[in-house]
């Protein structure tokens, strides 16, 4: 064998060992359920800069009137469908049977009257005069109003948040940062995706803890990359009973 085989095979072994490495500190963070807005605060950003942009012609009685009737459809649209999975959760069987369905009659009822115009004239007409429109301040002031809220977020989680270090289970909360311990061995781990939705938004489920010679169990929600997390953790405490055996032994 060359040498630079051996020398690729060693770098294909240690990337393959730092892709398993397992961190010191794994942190657990339940976000808010607003945090799920964010497609809408891209869209209303996007709608904003383009009517900034636009100026004049955007206006109603301006050649690009009808592309800022587009963005205010679009903004609404996204904007719909992040309340809905706010509103509801979807399990994974029963919303993709939704969605499929859902998509089909939207598809089916679109090109019947699409190429049937007369078949329904209510709802032709209500279509036709259906032109929602929005200047550039208000999509500015919206993304202004729910950045601020992320902000807000962002900030209050770092005063609550969950590490599982080593042997213990830490929950740093509170200004002063105060901190609660628990033993993490034999902690016990449920993962938990009953929104599918959510878990495409964020890959961001429900995290359920159970601490040795604790009562309650420890539920954090919205856990954002959860399998990730679930897939570190478990490797630690796996890594931390061969290690407390081989001492043991």
């Amino acid at each position: 064998m060359t040498d630079d085989s051996k020398n690729s095979e060693e770098q294909e072994i240690n990337q393959g060992s730092s892709k398993d490495e397992t961190p010191s500190s794994i942190y657990l963070i339940s976000y808010p359920k607003i945090v799920f807005l964010y497609p809408t605060l891209f869209v209303s950003l996007v709608a904003a800069i383009f009517m900034s942009i636009a100026g004049e012609s955007a206006l109603i009685g301006g050649n690009r009137e009808h592309m800022a009737e587009i963005m205010a459809l679009l903004f609404l649209g996204v904007f719909g469908l992040n309340l809905t999975v706010l509103a509801f959760d979807f399990p994974r069987t029963t919303s993709l049977t939704l969605l499929f369905l859902g998509a089909a009659l939207f598809m089916g009822a679109w090109m019947l009257i699409r190429f049937n115009p007369d078949i329904v004239p209510p709802l032709t007409n209500f279509l036709k005069g259906l032109r929602p429109w929005a200047n550039s301040q208000m999509y500015w002031l919206f993304s202004i109003i729910l950045g601020l809220i992320f902000v807000g977020v962002a900030i209050s989680v770092r005063f609550d948040y969950w590490e599982v270090k080593g042997n213990e289970l830490l929950h740093h909360h509170g200004f002063l940062s105060d901190l609660e311990r628990f033993a993490a061995p034999n902690l016990k781990i449920d993962k938990e995706i009953s929104d599918i939705f959510e878990y495409i938004l964020l890959r961001s489920g429900r995290l359920v803890l159970h601490p040795r010679n604790e009562p309650r169990a420890i539920v954090l929600d919205n856990v954002p990359f959860i399998s990730r997390k679930e897939k570190q953790i478990t490797r630690m405490l796996g890594a931390l009973q061969v290690q407390v055996r081989q001492d043991s032994t």
